[in-house]
């Protein structure tokens, strides 16, 4: 009860829950564009395990975020995991909306989730650690609290995804972006990176352009081979 009457406890909750609304928007993004290839019945199933599986991650993630983070080559992996997710969410996208539609299967989207999830959120929880102030009660009920922000933004991507089929497009680059970001993070370039700080921003547009571009000529692809 002494912990719910002190101030900062609530100044530190405000802030988690603040900080995961403002970090979630691309782990929605991937989420919605997962779930999307999914029968309207298990598109919920999917939003819901997969952002509670998310959460739960994290705070996992959060107690060894910093020293993962000074291990070299793993965010050029995690980048590269990223943009191969990309690809393949775009080049599964269907042109032809209808019966003909192929949906994908409810574990396959929950594990699209976790791991680009895993990956985008590996700096992300550094931000949520450094507010909980060490207290794990408080960051487990921040990123708790966070769950029905995610499912919610998720369940917005999917319906904005349906009606403008352009946000998926925009919703793979988002990924690629982030995936750029990622590999030009490494331990290993971090020397590189200080000296050249367009570096940043030139893996990121790289990243998308490379999500997008192969993504679309995959979809080409199957939709020439379909016909």
């Amino acid at each position: 009860m002494e912990m719910l009457q002190n101030p900062d406890f609530w100044i530190g909750l405000v802030k988690i829950i603040w900080i995961n609304i403002i970090l979630s928007g691309d782990n929605a993004v991937v989420i919605a564009l997962a779930a999307r290839a999914l029968p309207p019945h298990q598109q919920r199933l999917a939003v819901l395990w997969g952002s509670g599986a998310a959460v739960v991650m994290r705070i996992a993630l959060t107690v060894v975020a910093v020293q993962l983070l000074a291990l070299p080559y793993l965010q050029l992996i995690g980048g590269v995991l990223l943009l191969y997710i990309g690809v393949q969410l775009l080049g599964d996208e269907e042109e032809d909306e209808g019966e003909s539609k192929e949906h994908g299967s409810l574990g396959a989207a929950i594990r699209t989730i976790l791991i680009a999830d895993l990956v985008m959120s590996l700096d992300n929880v550094i931000a949520v650690a450094a507010a909980a102030k060490g207290s794990n009660t408080l960051l487990i009920l921040g990123l708790a609290i966070s769950i029905p922000l995610v499912i919610f933004g998720s369940t917005l991507m999917i319906k904005l995804m349906e009606r403008f089929p352009i946000i998926v497009v925009l919703g793979a680059a988002l990924i690629g972006w982030v995936g750029g970001e990622t590999m030009v993070s490494d331990a290993v370039l971090k020397d590189f990176v200080a000296a050249n700080p367009w570096a940043h921003y030139v893996a990121a547009a790289a990243g998308a352009a490379f999500v997008v571009g192969l993504g679309k000529g995959l979809q080409a692809m199957r939709s020439k081979n379909a016909h």
